[in-house]
């Protein structure tokens, strides 16, 4: 299961790694540290993407999920395309593949009882606050034993 940098105010998910407000010791403050790192990475990325596609600065509840990871996509995508051309007028040589972009999950049929079971029991192990905390945790060990 994947899951997303956050801060404070997402619930504790096992699909959100939150931040930690007053980390306590020297693994919890190395996290915190690059996970702030990483979110402002990914934040400033989504800012760029903003200021280059219209679409994305509008609202999006009125979209179906499926639509919005396309406009995703095709926003990276063409973003790196921009980018890559750019950098060929200086004399970069980049190579990249876009055929890893998939069409993502489905939503489970409603006429199979053993997916509505599936689908009920990812959504249980999605909203377990300790998965969120053993991730978290697992994050936190992860990075100490990279970077010490």
């Amino acid at each position: 299961m994947g899951y997303y940098l956050s801060d404070g105010i997402y619930p504790e998910w096992a699909t959100f790694v939150k931040s930690i407000p007053m980390p306590q010791g020297d693994k919890r403050k190395l996290f915190a540290q690059h996970q702030k790192g990483a979110r402002k990475d990914i934040e400033q990325a989504f800012g760029v993407l903003q200021s280059r596609f219209a679409i994305i600065h509008n609202p999006a509840q009125s979209w179906h999920l499926d639509a919005l990871k396309r406009i995703m996509d095709m926003c990276i995508i063409l973003h790196n395309m921009i980018v890559e051309d750019e950098r060929a007028t200086y004399g970069g040589t980049f190579d990249y593949f876009y055929d890893h972009l998939g069409n993502g999950p489905t939503a489970p049929s409603d006429d199979s009882n053993n997916d509505f079971q599936e689908f009920l029991r990812r959504r249980y192990n999605i909203r377990d606050k300790q998965i969120h905390r053993q991730l978290q945790q697992d994050l936190i060990e992860h990075i100490w034993e990279r970077f010490v």
